[in-house]
């Protein structure tokens, strides 16, 4: 453990600068909220409706705070970080359930200690930057994920099923509560019922109930009276959404609000999800929502998350979503602890942090516009037609989402939209360029004009992904590697002019360049730019700016270790055409050279220098003349002045021709000659890329891997029989198999063209199976067909031109549980068209009779 904190510390240090005045600020005016009796929530002092949006962050309880002092971190200290980042991000809203069982003992007498104490100076560092917060008291967990438990509150006695039948229980959660509600926050001298910015409670956290309903309804009636017995005055809300069948309990209860959550494709695949996802995020129906007993309530969402998924473009569709919906709090589970976010162990499904998912991180900042923009119940027309909607644009296919208006401009990723109104800018945030911001690093900057031709430029460093975030996490296993590289910069905002002046203003940062056309080079840190001939005098180290200070910057340091390189190698190649194959690079210098060494196995091999497209991409092209069909291997070598070339995979010294270079570790790549099968799906390739999920239904189905005869592995998907006595039902969705392919065919597009069926090897244990095969594309439209098989293994062909247009089904399963299962947009292409397809999917009806149902698959190809 000491060499882990060695090794880690410098991670943790770097780039810091949080001025004291930033801690001394005054608190903003707080104003407490109500709930109308049209279920609105309201601000007291204004009556104008609430709209809040943010995040649940966990540092101070649990894997976190384990995970904190593993790495050496101080966990103040690293709150203030991330409270910094969550205020660049816009976050006005904060929630987390707290864990009571490190808090509590078995009777739910308070105990003050340390993660009581970091709980209170968050609650501090939220209200010094504006954020509001509503806090949920009891979590119900243990404190073990992803590790053994080891609190010792009440909840680790009693289970969530216990929680609410138990006498002493119940009996522990009045007391606790009481207690809790009545603690006074050493930082903020507030008792936390009284403090106006934590301006509601959540009673506890996604519980579990069953039948008889009047117990439900009884527990819940008995912690608010407990709390209001306390005197506390705020709204109170109640988890509605997680236990479906009761709801009606909930309903009936003397609750001020209802939560929800939202995990629209399942959670924990354990792999990143691909395809476009926007169908799944498209609207959020509630069942009983015109029943008036919800319609009196106001309604909170507690968690959602686009989980396992990195793409850019969730969130603010969400958001969108929420608001149709008629939502007026949304919090994010959860963001990252930038001193832990190397490695998103918290929670491996998924992963949230300025640093290290910039893209994802200014979705966040747009999904908050987006929250605040939209009206309350605004309604939408359905996917893909609202994806553009009032001065936000979303893009699947360039990986994008916008928001432009007169004085701001975000972006998620590289944009041809030209700001509405240049001369009118205030904000600007991106990745990557824009037409007024060309800049070549790959982190998050932000611009904030402070006066006419005086703007506040905050650069973030490089972060290059290594590794599937969403793997088995490791806190020795870095899955993103942040490089300070200096980048190129080119700014055309019209009242800065082309010749303005940059000044560091951070701590550590003397940088002071002048500019020639709008162009010049950056460093991460926070700067000064000026146009010429204007002055900075009264901008200082000092200077606050709303919930910001100017000198204020935070960033993780440069990665230690070895540089880092992360390859794309397509599944195939086609024979006779040259092959381009990229690779991501962290911690090479632009004095750095990198060389391809691509070997046709044990024939010819070529070493081919690396073209770099900055400082975190290089390529190459391997020749036609190595690509005959075969096995092609590679290997990336890295030259450093004056140092011994390290080859990779491995970072291993010496190079691939040398005579004692021992590393069996290469890439691969086979090389097909034209005409041969496109693999679409194969059971002994992709394991791990695919995912295989019963539907949660009352024949939900699971999966295993079999082989086949002669040995090969399948895939087989499996529909249970009834219980006995279970009601007969209508066929339905059991189970699924979903397989991304477009990355698999990248070598070799070409003959897309070309195809004029599918093949498909499997089979089935019981005749007249109801079994679909889907292809999806890019624009999320499913085209299918009838997949007929026999108990013998066989090869089934299906002609491209028998897939018809059909709902997409959702898949993995969202949650809640009563969200849409299937998606169809409400006009699409009368036939499929090859080229946009990226997503294979076949399902299969249950419920089985007599006995389970196996459909057992080997592999889906195009020929």
């Amino acid at each position: 453990m000491k060499l882990l904190r060695f090794l880690l510390l410098p991670l943790l240090l770097g780039g810091l600068t949080l001025p004291a005045q930033a801690q001394r600020r005054a608190p903003a005016p707080a104003a407490g909220v109500f709930v109308d009796n049209q279920g609105v929530l309201r601000w007291q002092d204004t009556k104008r409706e609430v709209a809040l949006f943010g995040v649940n962050y966990t540092a101070p309880f649990a894997h976190a705070y384990r995970a904190h002092q593993a790495v050496g971190a101080d966990v103040e200290q690293a709150i203030r970080q991330d409270v910094y980042h969550l205020t660049r991000l816009g976050v006005d809203a904060f929630r987390v359930h707290v864990w009571d069982v490190e808090i509590t003992d078995t009777l739910g007498n308070l105990q003050p200690n340390e993660h009581l104490r970091l709980l209170d100076f968050l609650l501090a560092e939220l209200k010094q930057r504006g954020i509001k917060t509503i806090l949920t008291p009891i979590a119900y967990w243990n404190n073990g994920y992803p590790e053994p438990d080891t609190g010792t509150g009440f909840s680790s006695i009693y289970s969530k099923a216990e929680a609410y039948v138990n006498p002493r229980a119940i009996a522990a959660q009045e007391r606790y509560l009481t207690q809790f509600l009545n603690h006074q926050n050493p930082y903020t001298k507030r008792l936390l019922r009284d403090d106006p910015d934590i301006i509601a409670f959540e009673v506890c956290n996604e519980p579990r109930y069953h039948e008889p309903q009047a117990q439900v309804t009884d527990f819940a009636n008995r912690m608010v009276r407990a709390m209001r017995a306390t005197g506390l005055q705020k709204p109170i809300f109640y988890n509605i959404a997680e236990n479906f069948a009761v709801h009606e309990a909930i309903l009936d209860a003397n609750v001020d609000g209802l939560t929800f959550q939202w995990y629209p494709q399942g959670l924990v695949s354990g792999h990143e999800l691909r395809g476009n996802l926007l169908p799944y995020v498209d609207q959020y129906p509630i069942p009983y929502r015109n029943d008036p007993r919800f319609r009196r309530r106001a309604k909170m969402v507690y968690e959602f998350e686009s989980a396992d998924v990195l793409q850019p473009v969730m969130y603010p569709m969400m958001a969108r979503s929420f608001r149709e919906a008629g939502f007026q709090w949304a919090t994010q589970f959860a963001y990252d602890p930038l001193a832990i976010a190397p490695f998103n162990t918290e929670y491996q499904t998924h992963y949230l942090n300025l640093a290290y998912t910039p893209s994802k991180a200014l979705s966040l900042l747009i999904a908050g516009k987006v929250f605040r923009e939209v009206k309350r119940g605004q309604q939408f027309r359905r996917y893909p037609a609202d994806s553009v909607f009032g001065p936000f644009r979303v893009s699947y296919r360039e990986q994008l989402s916008e928001m432009n208006t007169d004085e701001e401009f975000y972006y998620t990723n590289n944009t041809r939209t030209a700001p509405k109104k240049p001369a009118k800018l205030q904000h600007l945030a991106g990745v990557g360029s824009s037409p007024v911001v060309t800049y070549a690093g790959t982190g998050a900057y932000f611009l904030d004009r402070l006066a006419p031709g005086v703007w506040r430029l905050e650069v973030m460093p490089d972060a290059v992904p290594l590794r599937d975030p969403f793997e088995t996490a490791s806190l020795r296993k870095v899955v993103t590697s942040i490089q300070w590289n200096e980048q190129p910069l080119r700014l055309q905002l019209p009242d800065l002019g082309a010749e303005f002046s940059l000044r560091g203003v951070n701590k550590g940062n003397s940088a002071q360049q002048q500019a020639q056309g709008g162009a010049l080079a950056v460093r991460p840190g926070t700067y000064l730019l000026t146009a010429r001939g204007k002055t900075t005098a009264k901008w200082t180290a000092e200077t606050q700016l709303g919930g910001l200070g100017l000198a204020e910057f935070v960033a993780p340091a440069p990665t230690p270790g070895l540089p880092g390189l992360r390859p794309t190698p397509p599944a195939q190649a086609a024979a006779g055409q040259p092959l381009r194959l990229p690779v991501q690079v962290a911690g090479a210098g632009p004095q750095d050279s990198l060389l391809l060494v691509a070997q046709h196995w044990y024939g010819r091999t070529r070493t081919l220098p690396m073209t770099r497209r900055g400082l975190t991409t290089a390529e190459a092209t391997v020749p036609a003349e190595l690509l005959y069909p075969g096995q092609l291997r590679y290997w990336v070598v890295l030259k450093r002045p004056g140092q011994r070339p390290l080859t990779f995979p491995g970072g291993v010294p010496g190079q691939p021709r040398d005579w004692d270079f021992y590393s069996q570790e290469h890439w691969e790549v086979p090389i097909v000659a034209a005409g041969s099968p496109l693999p679409l799906y194969r059971a002994a390739h992709d394991q791990r890329r695919v995912e295989v999920r019963g539907t949660e239904n009352a024949f939900s189905g699971w999966a295993d891997y079999v082989t086949t005869p002669a040995g090969e592995l399948a895939l087989r998907l499996v529909v249970p029989v009834p219980k006995p006595g279970a009601r007969a039902a209508e066929p339905a969705p059991a189970v699924s198999l979903r397989a991304y392919f477009a990355d698999q065919l990248a070598g070799r597009a070409g003959e897309l063209a070309s195809a004029k069926e599918l093949l498909v090897r499997a089979r089935t244990s019981q005749p007249g199976a109801r079994v679909q095969l889907l292809l999806v594309t890019k624009d999320a439209a499913a085209y299918a067909a009838p997949l007929a098989l026999t108990t013998d293994w066989q090869t089934v062909r299906i002609p491209l031109s028998a897939l018809q247009p059909a709902p997409l089904l959702i898949t993995p399963r969202p949650y809640p549980g009563f969200l849409p299962l299937h998606f169809q947009p409400t006009t699409q292409p009368a036939q499929l068209r090859l080229a946009d397809a990226e997503v294979l999917q076949v399902v299969v009806d249950g419920p089985a009779t007599g006995s389970p149902l196996q459909v057992d698959i080997e592999s889906v190809q195009l020929q």
